[in-house]
C-alpha cells in the first residue's frame, strides 16, 4: 500500500490559515495578528492575497513572500516632507 506524504504548510504553494500566515509574516519582520489580517482584506483590500475555500480564507505561501517584500520600505532618517510641513502650522 502506498501512502501519500502528509501535507506540510512549509511546502511551496501551500495554503496557510490566518494564524499560520501571521507566524509566517512575523518571521519576515511583519507583525500582523490574525484579526488585523482579516480587517486588511475585508475593509481595505490591501492585505496579502488570499483564496476562499467554502468561505474560509487561505493564504498561498508563494504569494505571501512577494507581498511581504513589497511591504518593507527603505530606511528613513526623518519624517516625510508632507508630515514636516503640517507640523509648522
Amino acid at each position: 500500500m502506498v501512502t501519500e506524504p502528509a501535507f506540510s504548510a512549509v511546502e511551496e504553494g501551500a495554503l496557510l490559515t490566518r494564524a499560520e500566515t501571521s507566524a509566517f509574516l512575523a518571521q519576515r519582520g511583519i507583525r500582523l495578528k490574525p484579526a488585523p489580517l482579516a480587517q486588511l482584506w475585508s475593509t481595505r483590500s490591501d492585505g496579502p492575497p488570499c483564496l476562499h475555500v467554502r468561505s474560509k480564507p487561505f493564504y498561498p505561501r508563494n504569494l505571501l513572500e512577494a507581498w511581504a517584500a513589497a511591504q518593507i520600505l527603505g530606511l528613513r532618517t526623518g519624517a516625510p516632507a508632507a508630515a514636516q510641513s503640517r507640523r509648522r502650522v
